[in-house]
């Protein structure tokens, strides 16, 4: 994180500016009033280095305390808080006796923390950690922008202010953990999830009590669903619960359990009475930003927790190849590379062997790779091939010829495998494929 110099300002603090590495991948993680208020005071540069900065350090906390990451939801109510505190930071910095008030954003985090039941000790290393980042940044631009005769006051400055910001921060989220973590086991949230969680670990409970607590039978049948959201918002909880209990309607099941773990995802079941209406996924009208991973139809209590699993599968499947899948996916349409990836170091050989020139990750390898699936999966039917894809006939002739010399072999050789690889391709893509720009493929390196 670097600075750029503005002759006309009168304070380093109000020349900072991110550069065009470290600008914002993203929108600020801060609320719009905040942002605006914030800009005013300090200037529009300075508020844009201050989140880069804030999102280098929720990476670098991730990095050294993975736990508080936890999945793209998490992290975004991770940099929520080390981008407020980065603004209040530089706040202080320009004005000691006008930025004393915390802001809330930064509180948000340690509130879901408690209730993802992570320890208080990871919370504070996860400041210290924090900390140690951002005065390593604030030096190095204080360094580049201060003067030469004002650098010593300026690096004492930052120091001083730094450690005291730091102390009654840490002050405040130990007591906000604390609160909230009373809060949390005092609620009969609380006493849902750990039933929950129970079950899940395999461990025995009764079940007219268990299924009395939650309000929901666990000897029927079960569809599980995992909602999570990538945006973190005030309401994003509940916005979350309603989402995934309307998906369950959609899918058949009249009742549902909705738990939601944390302010960024949501875990529920549902009891299918009736069979799944047909497109019941592609019909449902997903919230801008969520994601919703489907377990398998499973019955009993083993079920409950059978059917969790492999919407977790499906989570892991999403979260390799997010531009591949749609808002809602199903378990069904995943399973074989849901399986299959559980190695994935060896899928990604497997698939490159099998694949071969094909096994790039580029759009005409992936037209021709689409084209051999489907040929494939329609027992060599051009006519069936050729309106699945929207093209004539002699097109789908054209592309599976192209697709059989970039394998280098006839298609009956190792038919099996090749609609493996072709299926992992497809819904994993860059996960298992080749990058464009490394378009060799070491024929050497293939089992003999």
């Amino acid at each position: 994180m670097t600075a750029h110099h503005d002759s006309s300002a009168s304070d380093w603090i109000y020349r900072l500016a991110p550069d065009g590495a470290d600008a914002p991948p993203q929108a600020p993680a801060s609320s719009e009033r905040r942002i605006t208020e914030l800009t005013d005071r300090l200037g529009s540069q300075p508020v844009a280095w201050a989140v880069a900065a804030g999102h280098a350090l929720a990476r670098v906390i991730t990095r050294e305390v993975p736990e508080l990451g936890g999945g793209p939801g998490p992290f975004e109510t991770l940099r929520m808080g080390t981008e407020a505190a980065t603004l209040h930071a530089l706040l202080l910095l320009a004005d000691p006796a006008g930025g004393r008030q915390m802001p809330e954003e930064s509180l948000l985090g340690d509130r879901e923390f408690a209730r993802r039941r992570l320890g208080l000790d990871k919370v504070l290393r996860g400041i210290r950690v924090a900390h140690a980042a951002l005065a390593h940044d604030l030096m190095a631009a204080c360094q580049e922008l201060a003067l030469p005769a004002d650098r010593a006051e300026q690096f004492r400055r930052v120091s001083e202010l730094l450690f005291g910001f730091v102390d009654e921060f840490s002050s405040r989220m130990t007591a906000e953990y604390l609160a909230e973590h009373d809060r949390w086991l005092t609620s009969g949230a609380a006493a849902r999830e750990e039933t929950v969680r129970t079950i899940l670990d395999g461990q025995p409970v009764r079940h007219e009590a268990a299924s009395e607590l939650l309000g929901y039978r666990l000897d029927g049948r079960h569809l599980a669903v995992i909602a999570w959201s990538d945006r973190p918002t005030a309401g994003a909880a509940s916005d979350l619960q309603r989402a995934a209990a309307e998906l369950l309607h959609l899918r058949g099941c009249p009742s549902a359990l909705v738990l939601p773990i944390g302010r960024t995802a949501v875990w529920a079941w549902g009891d299918p009475h009736d069979a799944s209406p047909a497109g019941a996924l592609k019909e449902f009208q997903c919230p801008e930003g969520v994601r919703f991973a489907c377990g398998s139809v499973r019955r009993g209590l083993s079920g409950f927790r059978q059917s969790h699993e492999d919407a977790q599968h499906v989570v892991r499947i999403v979260e390799l190849n997010p531009r591949g899948a749609g808002p809602a996916v199903d378990y069904r349409d995943v399973e074989l590379a849901a399986l299959l990836s559980t190695d994935l170091p060896a899928l990604r050989r497997f698939v490159r062997d099998e694949l071969a020139g094909l096994a790039v990750d580029n759009r005409h390898a992936e037209q021709l790779r689409q084209t051999l699936r489907l040929y494939l999966r329609n027992e060599r039917s051009l006519t069936l091939a050729a309106a699945q894809l929207h093209v004539a006939r002699n097109t789908v002739t054209y592309r599976v010829k192209r697709a059989q010399e970039q394998l280098g072999h006839g298609l009956a050789a190792r038919l099996p495998e090749l609609m493996t690889a072709l299926e992992a391709a497809q819904v994993l893509g860059p996960a298992v494929l080749r990058p464009e720009k490394d378009g060799s493929h070491d024929d050497t390196s293939r089992r003999s």
